[in-house]
Order: structure tokens, then C-alpha cells, then sequence
């Protein structure tokens, strides 16, 4: 046809990663190799052209099906239909991004945005410009890093105090007229209450940090070291578990809009961890612990729990009570008050109460105070004369039972009735003596009978106290072992951290020299022993003539005389050879595995925390509910209690949903009128909390 182009004179040319598409010589259209819509433009203008699809195909490197797609995409939404996004749908149209940003200058979280979009925070947060992070001011507490920082940042800090301070009344005179900011629902609004008391028992100011290093600054790790110990309350009892409640109903608790994901939040406890003593952190809690709710009997028991290990590292093995076995693990050393309270702890490798004992009395010692008069007590595992030496060392007494079978008493028994509190009242029968104990000195012994025979003998230092009172004692120290039993739903046994330096094992082991020394004065006296059996038997051997055996008697007589020389050379040998040596002396690529303690120490911090807070919140509903038997049980399922939890800019108001019986909600309601008389409050948070129950 006329003016139709040749087929043939349709070309390209490739030169330097440019394609040029050329009718004879002329170039008709050009665009980088690897720009896909430039390409489908110049496909469908050359079938504008009059060129037939089939060939632009061709020369293309196309499929005609595909060529004539381009054609009728073009036709119908013109040439921004020639370009396909690449990969998945966006979840939020271009209109729903413009609303999500006016929702944010109207000053709505991410998290409410999300939800009103019916998307997740994530797809929120990346359409989302960043935020600036609020100033801690009276909202935050902030860790305690600019310690020994010397008289001018002391001086740069009060400015900045004080500047903030203007700033916090200035704000809160322009936020008295707003309206209330509402966290909403949460199906664990009950948790409020440990987080409430927790903050209350334990605020401790600021976080202690360790001398010369640094941590992380941010103005809400209080807030994320609340919601973990929030978490662990709950019953996650690890943090890989942290990821299983909803996110957004957890973060109110501890007055953070949501629980950062475990991604985010195992790399910023190992940061905290990082930067503070946990054994510090733990001795601020107990310190306001006990000054809000003394020990008034001074009595204290201490115990060893054993975390095991299944790894590969050389990890020192103990004793596993729980399993009945040695294996791998690490120890921590725990003191609980006569109520049952964790007080403080220590760990370390497996090495024995009378190793662990004097660091953890340290520890005690330091929250007590030095004047303070303590009963230590514990069971017969650490019954020894060493550990009563270093009890005497640090000057507290201690109560214990004495090891093995009961020793005969000299004194005559005793009877006497013992009344405590609500009680019901008990007759003991004991004897009360003074013993000698080996490698120690002089202890008080009583002596308790039942049906005329002694079937427990309780050893002590205090020789002033009431045998009664002491008997009472020693009843009440299945309150650690309850402790221990409570704090496994807060998950001890995990250790959190498996990272451990390799280090020279110079730790006591078994001397092999001394193992080969002792085998050979066996194998000696038992060939003694097999002489001494052919003279017996010789005597009674009938086929003997007198002269046969006197032959034998002699024969073996001279070879028991000459086994005598050399079994007591080698007794005097195995006395010179130690019976244990350092394990690198034994073998001098023995190590060991160390574990680092400080992750696994806060998170320790935590559990504790929680279980403090939810011992207080046990024992003061049971005094209204009158349920021994069940009021942990019930205390546990009021953490899971639904509500409402509601963010003033004065206070913090938590309304708890109804419980399902009359009497709990009586019990229910009385413990939030005695905690309301004494509002308290979430750390770093000055906002006093009040409680309320939702009547339908």
C-alpha cells in the first residue's frame, strides 16, 4: 500500500547499554536497555506506525499475544498503563496514606492509626514519617548514666532539670482542659495491679548503673524493664515467649503504647543488661522492699537453685535436685524473708553453700544494714561446719537440722504448747542441750519427740532465743522451697544467655596419680589377703604330708612378710599424693565455660520483681477473702482480668471488668479500696493509679 513502511527496513541497534529502534536510517525511537516502559512506548508507537504486530514482535524479541496487550492497555488507560508496579499490592491506597499522615498531626500513635486503617503498626509506621521521641521530663525515668561525672555536668544537669521542670508545669497548665488520653481495652488489665505495686515496692529512683560504663540513654528502658516484668507476671516465662501476648494491651501496663516486638526488645534488655549491676538493681528493690514492709522476726533462709545446661560448652556440673543427678548448670543463691519474699541473690558456678554462702550474706548484709540482727536459716544440705563458720565470720546467727540419724539426748524432754496468730495450736515435746560439733564449737541442739522416740534434732547458734520461737522457725522454711515452686511460673530455669568465656579450669578435680596409688595398695593387700586364705586352707587340706605343709605354711609366710614391707610403702606414698589437683595440672587443655551472668541476672531482677509484687497482692486479698488453700491460684487468674485502662494527664485510672463471683468481687473490692488509699505508681511514672470495678 502507499506510504505503508517496508518490513524490512525495522531494525535495532544495541551499542553501550542504549537500544535504538531505526526504520531505514532514521531513528525512530531510543532508551536505556533495561527501561521496560520506554520500551513498551516505543512497541506501541511502532504499531502506530503501521507496522504489524508480528513483526514488531520480532524485532522486538516480543510475543505477538504480548504486543497486542500492550496495544489494548494503551488504549484503555493510556501510557501509564504500559508500566506494571513490580511485586505485591500496596495494603494502603494513596488516599488512605494521605489520611494516615492528617491522623498523625492530629496527634494519634501509630498504633491507633493502624487500627482505624485496619492494617498492622508495621504497615503504619513505614507510610509514617519518624516522630521525634518525647522528652522523659516527669513521664520517664531515665537511667542514671552521668554518675561521677564531676561538678560541671552535675551543674549542666540541674539547669537541664530545672529547664525541663518549666517546661513540664508550663505543659501540664495547658493540658488541664484536654481531654483524657485512653489506652483502651486490654484483656490484662489486671496485671495493672502488679505493675502498680511493683513500682511501689521496688521504685528505686533510677536504675544503678556500673562504674566506667556506658548504656543506653533512652528515656523509656524503665518503661521496657516494667512490661518485661509485666510479661514474666503474666506466665511468659521466657522472653522468647514475649512475642505471644498482643503487643499493644502489654505496653500500657508499664505506660509505653505497645511491647516492642522480640527483635527489638532482646537487643535493648542486652544493651540495659549491658550497662547496669543487676545485683545492685536487685538490692535498690529489696531495700525499698523491706523499708515499706519490714522483716520484724529477722529471720532469713537461703537455698541454691540449679539451672541446667544441655549445651556443648565445658559448663561445671552440680547437683540438679529436681532430676536427682549431676549434670552441667549453673547455681543461683537465693535469701527469702519468713514471708516467703525474695530478698537477694547470687550466682555462680556449682561450688556448695559454704562457697556461695559468704558473697550472698555480702549481699544481704548490704540491704539489711550492719546492725541489723539476722537468723539465717537452711536445710540440711548446707549442714556443715564450714558453713557455720562463715555464718559466725559474718555475724548472724543460723537454724538448721542436724545431718544423719538423731544423736541420743542427755536432757530431760519438755512439753509445751505453741500458739502463733489464727493458728491452731500445737504441743511439741523436745529437749534443749548444748553439743559440741567437730571443726566448729558449741551449738544448741533441740530435740523434738514424737510417741517417746526423737525424730529431729534443730541445730542453732542463738542460745538466748525461745525454743518454741525457734521450732516455728525451722516449720516456716518450706516458704523458700514454696518460693522456688512460685518462681518456676516466671521461668528461672532458663538461663537467657548462653554466650560463656572460655577460661583455664583451675578448679579442685580428682588426682589420677592418687586413683593409680590407691589401685596398687588394693591390688597388694588383696594378694595379702589370697596368701593368708592358702594358710587356712592348707591347715585343713587332709592330703597334705606334715612336711608338704610345712613347706606351704613357710612359703606363704615369707611372701606375706615381704607384702607387708610394700603395702606399708605404698599407704606411706598415697599420704604425700594430694587427692585432688587443679584440673589444667591434670590436663593442660582443660577448660572451662563460663557463663556471662549480667542478661541472665536482669531478667532474674524481673522474675523477682513480679513475684514479689504478686506475693503482696496474694496475701493482701486473702485477708479479705479468707481462702488459703486457693488464694495464689486466684490472685493469678486476677492478672488475666479484662478492662479499661485510662491515661490522664494527672493520673492513671484502671478500671477492672467484674469478677465472676460475688464473694471475689467483695475481696476484689476491698484490696482496690486499701491500695487506693495509697495510689501507686508505674516506675519512671509520677501519676498516681487509682482502681475501680466496672459494675454491669
Amino acid at each position: 500500500m502507499q506510504g505503508m513502511p517496508e518490513p524490512g527496513d525495522l531494525r535495532l541497534s544495541v551499542h553501550d547499554g542504549w537500544t535504538s529502534v531505526m526504520v531505514g536510517c532514521r531513528v525512530v525511537a531510543g532508551y536505556r536497555s533495561d527501561d521496560i516502559g520506554m520500551r513498551n512506548i516505543a512497541v506501541v508507537t511502532l504499531t502506530e506506525l503501521g507496522f504489524a504486530g508480528v513483526r514488531v514482535a520480532e524485532v522486538m524479541g516480543l510475543s505477538p499475544e504480548y504486543v497486542s496487550t500492550l496495544r489494548g492497555r494503551a488504549r484503555r488507560e493510556g501510557s501509564a498503563g504500559l508500566v506494571r508496579p513490580r511485586g505485591r499490592p500496596a495494603k494502603l491506597t494513596a488516599a488512605q496514606v494521605r489520611q494516615a499522615r492528617v491522623l498523625q498531626a492530629e496527634g494519634l500513635s501509630n498504633v491507633e492509626i493502624a487500627r482505624r486503617l485496619k492494617v498492622s503498626d508495621k504497615t503504619a509506621a513505614r507510610v509514617l514519617p519518624a516522630v521525634p521521641a518525647r522528652s522523659a521530663g516527669r513521664d520517664q525515668a531515665r537511667l542514671d548514666v552521668g554518675a561521677g561525672l564531676g561538678a560541671e555536668a552535675e551543674a549542666a544537669d540541674a539547669a537541664d532539670a530545672e529547664a525541663e521542670a518549666e517546661a513540664a508545669d508550663a505543659d501540664a497548665e495547658v493540658a488541664e482542659a484536654a481531654s483524657p488520653v485512653v489506652a483502651g481495652s486490654a484483656a490484662v488489665a489486671g496485671s495493672a495491679a502488679v505493675a502498680g505495686v511493683g513500682g511501689s515496692l521496688g521504685e528505686a529512683g533510677s536504675v544503678p548503673v556500673m562504674p566506667g560504663r556506658c548504656c543506653c540513654t533512652r528515656s523509656d528502658d524503665v518503661a521496657v524493664l516494667s512490661a518485661v516484668s509485666a510479661v514474666f507476671a503474666l506466665g511468659f516465662a521466657s522472653m522468647e515467649q514475649a512475642k505471644h501476648p498482643d503487643r499493644a494491651q502489654v505496653g500500657p501496663l508499664a505506660g509505653i503504647e505497645v511491647l516492642p516486638e522480640l527483635r527489638t526488645l532482646r537487643p535493648r534488655l542486652a544493651v540495659i543488661a549491658d550497662g547496669v549491676d543487676p545485683l545492685g538493681l536487685q538490692r535498690a528493690f529489696a531495700t525499698a522492699m523491706l523499708s515499706a514492709d519490714p522483716c520484724t522476726s529477722g529471720v532469713y533462709f537461703i537455698d541454691e537453685h540449679f539451672v541446667p545446661y544441655a549445651g556443648r560448652l565445658p559448663v561445671g556440673k552440680g547437683w540438679n535436685t529436681k532430676r536427682r543427678h549431676a549434670e552441667p548448670g549453673r547455681v543461683e543463691t537465693v535469701v527469702a524473708d519468713a514471708a516467703g519474699r525474695a530478698v537477694c541473690f547470687t550466682a555462680g558456678e556449682p561450688a556448695g553453700l559454704s562457697v556461695s554462702l559468704p558473697p550472698t550474706l555480702a549481699e544481704l548484709r548490704r540491704i539489711t544494714g550492719d546492725t541489723t540482727t539476722i537468723m539465717l536459716g537452711f536445710d540440711r544440705g548446707g549442714a556443715y561446719p564450714a558453713v557455720f563458720t562463715a555464718c559466725r565470720d559474718a555475724g548472724v546467727d543460723w537454724i538448721t537440722y542436724r545431718r544423719g540419724k538423731p544423736a541420743t539426748p542427755t536432757g530431760l524432754p519438755i512439753q509445751q504448747t505453741l500458739t502463733r496468730g489464727r493458728q491452731k495450736p500445737i504441743t511439741v515435746v523436745y529437749t534443749d542441750e548444748t553439743v559440741a560439733i567437730t571443726d566448729y564449737g558449741s551449738a544448741r541442739q533441740i530435740t523434738l519427740f514424737e510417741h517417746g522416740k526423737p525424730v529431729l534434732q534443730i541445730l542453732t547458734s542463738d542460745t538466748d532465743a525461745c525454743p518454741g520461737a525457734l521450732i516455728w522457725f525451722i516449720r516456716a522454711r518450706w516458704r523458700i522451697q514454696n518460693l522456688f515452686k512460685y518462681l518456676d511460673f516466671y521461668g528461672i530455669d532458663y538461663l537467657a544467655d548462653h554466650t560463656a568465656t572460655i577460661e583455664t579450669n583451675t578448679r579442685p578435680v580428682a588426682n589420677p596419680a592418687r586413683a593409680a596409688a590407691r589401685d596398687h595398695l588394693k591390688q597388694l593387700q588383696a594378694e595379702r589377703d589370697s596368701h593368708r586364705e592358702r594358710i587356712g586352707a592348707a591347715h585343713t587340706d587332709r592330703t597334705l604330708t606334715l612336711a608338704a605343709l610345712n613347706r606351704e605354711l613357710d612359703t606363704a609366710q615369707r611372701k606375706i612378710h615381704k607384702l607387708e614391707k610394700h603395702i606399708a610403702a605404698a599407704a606411706d606414698a598415697l599420704k604425700t599424693i594430694p587427692a585432688k589437683l587443679p584440673a589444667n595440672h591434670v590436663d593442660p587443655n582443660a577448660t572451662r565455660a563460663v557463663h556471662r551472668a549480667n542478661r541472665r541476672g536482669l531478667q532474674m531482677v524481673l522474675r523477682l520483681l513480679a513475684a514479689n509484687a504478686e506475693h503482696w497482692l496474694a496475701h493482701h486479698l486473702n485477708a479479705y477473702l479468707q481462702d488459703p488453700d486457693e488464694y495464689r491460684a486466684t490472685t493469678r487468674n486476677l492478672l488475666h482480668l479484662a478492662g479499661a485502662i485510662t491515661y490522664h494527664h494527672a493520673s492513671i485510672h484502671v478500671e477492672l471488668d467484674k469478677p465472676a463471683t460475688p464473694r471475689l468481687t467483695r475481696a476484689l473490692t476491698l484490696l482496690l479500696d486499701e491500695i487506693n488509699h495509697t495510689p501507686p505508681h508505674i516506675p519512671g511514672d509520677p501519676r498516681p493509679i487509682t482502681y475501680t470495678i466496672r459494675h454491669a
